[in-house]
């Protein structure tokens, strides 16, 4: 079948006696495996092509039904945009690198590593998965680095085996063959060769500073990366002194941290300490001297209005830092514990003596030791008073972050360089966001950043940084003077492998060279998914055109949550290296909450695993409950949803089989032989067939407006609800005709009447599996195969277009149908209300119409009587008083009820006037 042909001619297949969803999941994927019915051909120059750049999910063992949700709006996307006519590129990732694999593989397996260890090839690790409890550290066995990676690699592989199983069971439309790894050899070169030319523009560069540290996971944190969390403390009201002894007080939550002060800071404008700038007091306990300064960033109405500047406790400690040009007084290690040695700007005797008692403590313990110590010296004044303070913590860690100074490694992304600040929000307003209202996201988090983004980690399992260091004569590191290898060589290991010009017995040796041990932040290769999927600055041919064919991309798909992390940095990214943007596009999905309107996540337990609720009620049932949702809005888990999806994936089988099955015997065939039927649009002559066309191709163009404009729940809605008026009204209506039988009352239809009633019947149906295929992949190909056999998959036909069914309506009004329906349901409504059977025929009835739908009403006025069983005289009279009143009640419920799904043009039309009915059919 072909679209722009008017005539569409169906190969019909026999139809089979009963009809479901259960088992349609296995036939079909098994038929679109067998035949590439969603590879990527690669055949076609850039503007055939739509390419979409999937989320990597992260391999982390668990699924929720979050996955499915966000996952089936880009699919729906993704099959629109193929029937459309696009060659689509839709590869799938695994995210398999990072924090959150690394904490699965230390949990799964009981260990974790001790770079000191040697690789052991025949390592057994002490468990296989431990039903989800948490082994604590010391319980975990120590193994190398490599050992470790190997676990890391042989866990994901397991873990990515349950989410394509998942993603196969939703009929997602992925060309597997296109199915890419964040630590896999490419990724790696790809994310080593970026990195390398970041370098070498001066993007990309290292620098000793203090920087966001957890404890816990011992590892560096970037500012994208913090949750800001209310969390307990206690405010110590404390005095500093003069040197006449005379106290000026300030309130901390961190005492431990009095070792570290560098000054008193207070506003320029606060009158309260005006007089005290550049003068100098001596801190409690260690009897340093420190000053007293101005800087806007002091709250004046927090607290005693002046605060002390530790380096460092918080980001505010870090400006005044910056600012202000302070010294640098750490006492806290990377492992969170107070630093062994003295420091030497302590110099007071018994200071020395109260910082040994705290050195090598956890800042709890710290803080205990210091506040008896201010007790005992008097400078406490009063006891502390509990308070609540938001504090930052690393989204996937429990324990406040620490600032510690090291080196590190920062590519820039506008924090620092307002030029590139201000190229970045132009990008961003460059990007079409769907809502549009996620934009403000983009904004926000652009003109709020206080620093470069942070790339580099203490962690094992990720991309290493393709560099090496000199190792200097007298034993020292230059690290002003890194090694890079030549881009030919990528990716590489600097563990292992050498740099040009040294040997492998000169590694960690004066003289030598050193590598560099830490590996790149996971966003730091995700954010390059655009330039992984299309094999940027690959060597071969046949990446140079997959590159040509699909980059700049046309869509990045994502969650709301992390605009500011994954999409923010792949435009960060692309603008450095590729000038451009990384896509045309960017859908949001919201967020799946639980029955009680809660965010769905494992720490609350209210998470649903996906392939409950597709086992119960099959995959198109949870697609539509997914699809139903909009973009950039949070959704209910709603099974009552995934119902009505099953139920409507059931009733196009069913409806379908109904339909095809009309006529079959006028060829002496039975109902369940092949066929075939042409379906040409000049054979529909009858005013409510060429109504029933009307409303298609108003429903067509619509619904194509709408997918155009990444609006695929109303596009669902607008297709489901007419396809719901087909069903209940149209079939009812013209089912008789269609099957060629006499009337009532004797009379038997044309040949034309019947064909015109068969034509519209079958574009109908045949513009309902296309238009639903995109939402129900496995209903919708399941009745195309009777429709169409030999003419391929459903997912391959063309999307339909208006023209054609435009064409048929011949200026019939679609009110006809809507009118029509509401005829068919007064007459219906007699019955129900006698408490009769619906073939109970109807001897006269008067039906009370409004003057501008009487004319239309008469046209269809013989298949409306047949439906409704009158075997004598439908009149109309004027009611127009009656009409009116009721539909303003009609009108007022549905907007009382607020129904998303009201048809305002199915208000009141129609009322009976009066009927005498006949004497109901005897059962036999």
């Amino acid at each position: 079948m072909t679209e722009g042909k008017s005539i569409i001619t169906a190969n019909l297949t026999p139809l089979p006696d009963k009809v479901g969803v259960d088992g349609l999941e296995d036939k079909w994927r098994a038929v679109w495996d067998d035949n590439g019915t969603y590879k990527f051909q690669n055949t076609r120059d850039r503007k055939a092509v739509y390419s979409i750049d999937t989320p990597p999910p992260t391999v982390s063992g668990s699924l929720h039904v979050g996955h499915v949700f966000s996952y089936t709006h880009t699919d729906v996307i993704a099959r629109y945009k193929r029937m459309r006519g696009y060659d689509v590129f839709y590869p799938m990732g695994w995210d398999d690198n990072g924090l959150p694999t690394e904490r699965r593989v230390q949990n799964y397996y009981g260990v974790r590593v001790d770079v000191s260890l040697p690789y052991d090839p025949d390592f057994k690790p002490p468990f296989e998965g431990t039903d989800g409890k948490k082994i604590d550290a010391k319980d975990q066995v120590p193994i190398s680095r490599k050992n470790f990676i190997e676990l890391c690699e042989k866990l994901t592989a397991q873990d990515e085996k349950q989410f394509e199983a998942l993603w196969r069971k939703l009929g997602l439309s992925i060309d597997w063959s296109q199915t890419y790894h964040t630590i896999g050899e490419h990724p790696q070169r790809v994310a080593q060769k970026a990195f390398l030319r970041n370098l070498a523009r001066g993007e990309a560069y290292q620098q000793d500073a203090p920087g966001l540290w957890d404890v816990t996971f011992q590892t560096a944190v970037a500012q994208a990366e913090l949750e800001s969390r209310e969390y307990p403390g206690f405010y110590h009201k404390v005095a500093f002194r003069f040197e006449d002894g005379t106290p000026i007080y300030i309130e901390t939550t961190r005492p431990e941290l009095l070792a570290a002060c560098t000054s008193l800071i207070a506003n320029p404008d606060d009158d309260r300490y005006k007089q005290y700038f550049g003068q100098y007091v001596y801190s409690p306990l260690f009897k340093v001297k420190v000053p007293i300064l101005a800087h806007p960033a002091a709250e004046m109405d927090k607290g005693a209005g002046i605060a002390m500047c530790c380096t460092f406790g918080d980001v505010t400690d870090v400006q005044w830092w910056r600012d202000l040009k302070l010294p640098t007084r750490s006492i806290i290690q990377r492992n969170g514990r107070i630093v062994m040695t003295v420091p030497d700007w302590i110099t007071d005797e018994n200071g020395k003596a109260i910082f040994e008692e705290t050195a090598g403590k956890t800042t709890f313990s710290a803080r205990k030791i210091i506040v008896d110590h201010l007790r005992e010296s008097g400078d406490l004044d009063g006891e502390p008073t509990p308070t609540k303070r938001m504090t930052n913590f690393y989204e996937k860690g429990d324990k406040p972050l620490e600032i510690v100074t090291s080196r590190q490694w920062y590519l820039k992304n506008g924090g620092t360089d307002p030029e590139l600040n201000a190229q970045l929000i132009e990008r961003g307003k460059e990007l079409n966001f769907h809502p549009d209202f996620m934009r403000v996201r983009y904004d926000n988090w652009v003109h709020g950043l206080n620093g470069d983004w942070l790339i580099s980690r203490q962690r094992f399992f990720g991309v290493p940084f393709p560099l090496w260091y000199p190792v200097l004569e007298d034993g020292t590191t230059d690290y002003d003077h890194p090694l890079t290898p030549s881009e030919d060589r990528l990716p590489i290991d600097p563990t292992i492998d050498v740099p040009e010009g040294y040997t492998a017995e000169q590694r960690d040796v004066p003289g030598g060279f050193t590598a560099e041990k830490d590996i790149m932040d996971t966003w730091a290769t995700s954010s390059l998914t655009p330039q992984i999927v299309t094999h940027w600055a690959e060597p071969d041919e046949a990446s140079k055109a997959l590159f040509a064919s699909t980059f700049p991309m046309d869509l990045r798909p994502q969650g709301q949550d992390i605009i500011r992390t994954w999409l923010f940095s792949t435009v960060d990214r692309a603008h450095l290296e590729n000038h451009c943007l990384p896509w045309a596009h960017a859908t949001l999905s919201g967020w799946i909450l639980d029955p009680d309107h809660k965010k769905m996540s494992k720490s609350k337990g209210n998470v649903v695993v996906p392939n409950e609720p597709i086992e119960k009620f099959g995959a198109d049932a949870v697609r539509y409950w997914a699809a139903a949702a909009r973009l950039g809005l949070d959704a209910t888990y709603d099974v009552g949803q995934m119902k009505i999806g099953r139920r409507l994936a059931i009733k196009l089988l069913n409806a379908t089989k109904f339909a095809l099955a009309i006529g079959r015997e006028d060829e002496n065939h039975h109902v369940g032989a092949a066929a075939t039927a042409a379906w040409d649009p000049a054979d529909v002559t009858e005013p409510l067939d060429r109504a029933a066309m009307a409303k298609m191709a108003l429903v067509v163009r619509q619904a194509t407006d709408a997918m155009e404009a990444y609006e695929h729940s109303k596009a669902l809605e607008t297709i489901e609800s007419y396809f719901w008026q087909f069903c209940d009204d149209y079939i009812e209506l013209v089912k008789n005709r269609a099957y060629g039988t006499a009337d009532a009352t004797g009379h038997v239809p044309s040949e034309a009447a019947v064909k015109s009633a068969r034509t519209a019947l079958g574009l109908g149906l045949d513009a309902f599996a296309r238009l639903l295929a995109p939402y129900l992949p496995y209903a919708t190909e399941e009745v195309w195969s009777w429709m169409h056999e030999g003419e391929g998959s459903v997912h391959r036909a063309a999307w339909p277009t208006p023209d054609v069914y435009a064409a048929a309506a011949f200026k019939v009004s679609p009110d006809l149908l809507a009118h029509a329906g509401e005829a068919l349901a007064a007459l219906r409504g007699i019955k129900s209300k006698a408490k009769v059977s619906m073939k109970t025929p109807i001897l006269s009835v008067k039906l009370g119409v409004d003057d501008e739908v009487r004319e239309s009403l008469e046209s269809a006025l013989g298949d409306i009587a047949e439906a409704g069983r009158v075997v004598g005289r439908i009149s109309f009279v004027g009611a127009a008083a009656a009409i009116k009143a009721v539909r303003a009640t009609a009108e007022a419920a549905a907007d009382a009820a607020k129904s998303a799904k009201a048809e305002t043009e199915n208000a009141i039309n129609v009322i009976v006037e009066d009927s005498e009915l006949g004497e109901p059919p005897v059962k036999k």
